[in-house]
């Protein structure tokens, strides 16, 4: 390990191009569903040997010289592999677009790595040959992964935090300092092994103390999870049962006019299933839930069918479906919403929320004058894309439990699911995923929302077009879960929200302010030593 930590060091040019890209790639290896949580530990200390060796500069070079250049290659690596899987979204409409797919998932990947390389360029001018410089790797690198998911919409896919998320012991800590903070402690962490290599004379006892950290640390964490589990006490809600339909409808054939009459049927065929002889069906259920879009189309341009509705609902019953929503009270374009509908039993829309939280590109066209401009109208179903939502807000379904609904990857945003969520008595994810099948991208969507259960500690219910459809109590155990791409349902009995846990009482503060104090300190140290 000496001649491999000295060569990193050594290294220039493309080679050490090369060994970062791979580093980052191996690191990627730790995300969920993956979650080879070694990856990290062989990955970040190259980093930080590459740091070690970085040539300083001047001027503009200070923050585009090399020390950016290792981070962004290291980054690029990290996000070929972790966010590979939305590729898969251009295989749906085939053709034209498979030749576009490596292009699309590079630049997105390099989008993500520039984080990466503004925080490895940031470190370097507090770097030193002291082994605080571990920190300064992970104060960084913790900040560019914050400004990650939050800054121009915000995009917190695959923080490598959620690497210390790998079972439900260590989702545990979530619930005291959130995603960020186990970012914060992994990159801390992985980073410590630099510290044992190159030898520089000291007692081999001596230069393991960093691995003891370490394994103390993570062993720590395993410990407080199990203690939790077993002293947190989980309850259901009284006389709350929901019905959750997973159709499992092709993406490709989701969308066309012909399959209107095919969505529907499966759709209503699979809502009055009898899951044994004595099963009362809707009778039995308090809520109904279709998952995201599941009427590709405007129930307004459709009446039948939310006649259709009507006749399958029991008296009392209601209907909690994902559908695109027309507001013809506003401008022609942008009254498209993708929205989450309450119906009745009477068929009749009572309440919607319409999603806040749009994804660039797949749903709506960032500067879109622009791109109208050049000759590009839109990327996604419907006219212009979607319009956002104006709120968050609780839907309150008559003699049920007010919920949180969030459409897709709303779910994915820590400590931003909104002020809402402290009054929930759980929260409701439709998605669609049906983009990505066959990729590691639905189950990774997944992941991310259970998560948001522990921290906030309220159930979630998620419900997908193909998969991952589940059940989570709010200590993020999975309680109840559907195979992905099962045409199937799913009847669920929500948990009881918890006391609210350390991170939804003070959410992202404690972190903020610590990394602020490091910067502090930090800067002070580089003034007093020029």
């Amino acid at each position: 390990m000496n001649w491999f930590a000295e060569t990193v060091m050594l290294s220039h040019g493309v080679r050490r191009t090369a060994l970062l890209l791979l580093a980052g790639a191996v690191a990627g290896l730790s995300v969920p569903p993956l979650f080879f949580l070694p990856a990290l530990f062989i990955a970040f200390p190259v980093l930080v040997w590459a740091l070690d060796g970085a040539e300083a500069q001047t001027g503009w070079r200070r923050l585009f010289g090399p020390a950016f250049s290792i981070g962004f290659s290291f980054g690029l690596g990290y996000f070929l592999v972790a966010i590979h899987w939305v590729g898969a979204a251009f295989f749906v409409d085939g053709g034209w677009l498979l030749a576009v797919m490596p292009f699309a998932v590079l630049a997105l990947a390099a989008a993500l790595a520039l984080y990466w390389g503004l925080a490895a360029a940031l470190a370097h001018q507090f770097w030193s040959d002291r082994p605080w410089r571990v920190l300064t790797l992970a104060v960084a690198f913790t900040a560019a992964e914050f400004a990650r998911g939050h800054l121009l919409s915000g995009f917190p896919f695959d923080l490598v935090g959620y690497a210390l998320t790998a079972n439900d012991e260590m989702i545990q800590l979530s619930a005291i300092i959130g995603v960020y903070g186990l970012t914060f402690m992994a990159i801390l962490l992985a980073a410590l092994p630099a510290l044992i290599w190159p030898d520089d004379g000291r007692a081999l006892p001596v230069r393991l103390i960093p691995l003891f950290a370490v394994v103390l640390v993570i062993g720590a964490q395993i410990g407080f999870g199990v203690y939790r589990l077993g002293a947190v006490e989980v309850v259901p809600h009284d006389d709350l049962k929901l019905r959750l339909v997973q159709p499992a409808i092709p993406q490709a054939d989701k969308w066309r006019a012909e399959s209107r009459a095919f969505v529907m049927d499966r759709l209503m065929s699979l809502s009055q299933t009898r899951l044994t002889p004595d099963d009362p069906a809707l009778e039995g259920v308090d809520m109904l839930v279709w998952p995201e879009s599941a009427m590709p189309f405007y129930l307004a341009d459709q009446p039948e069918d939310l006649a259709q509705i009507a006749r399958m609902l029991p008296e009392g019953k209601v209907l909690v479906t994902g559908a695109p929503r027309l507001d013809f009270t506003a401008d022609s374009d942008d009254a498209a919403f993708n929205s989450v509908l309450v119906i009745n039993s009477d068929g009749e829309v009572t309440q919607s929320y319409d999603k806040t939280h749009l994804v660039p590109v797949g749903e709506y066209l960032p500067f879109r004058d622009f791109f109208r401009w050049a000759g590009f109208t839109q990327f996604v179903p419907g006219a212009n894309g979607w319009s956002p939502g104006d709120a968050r807000r609780l839907l309150d379904v008559a003699g049920s439990v007010p919920f949180l609904p969030l459409i897709c990857y709303e779910a994915i945003f820590s400590g931003d699911l909104g002020a809402p969520v402290a009054d929930a008595g759980f929260i409701l994810n439709l998605t669609n995923d049906g983009w990505f099948d066959r990729s590691i991208g639905p189950a990774q969507h997944f992941h991310h929302a259970r998560v948001r259960a522990a921290e906030e500690g309220r159930s979630l219910v998620r419900l997908a077009n193909s998969g991952v459809t589940a059940l989570v109590d709010p200590l993020g155990r999975v309680s109840a879960a559907l195979a992905p791409g099962e045409v199937s349902l799913l009847d669920v009995t929500p948990q009881k929200p918890l006391t609210s846990t350390p991170f939804a009482q003070m959410r992202h503060w404690p972190l903020l302010i610590g990394l602020g104090v490091c910067v502090l300190v930090g800067g002070l140290r580089r003034w007093r030593r020029r």
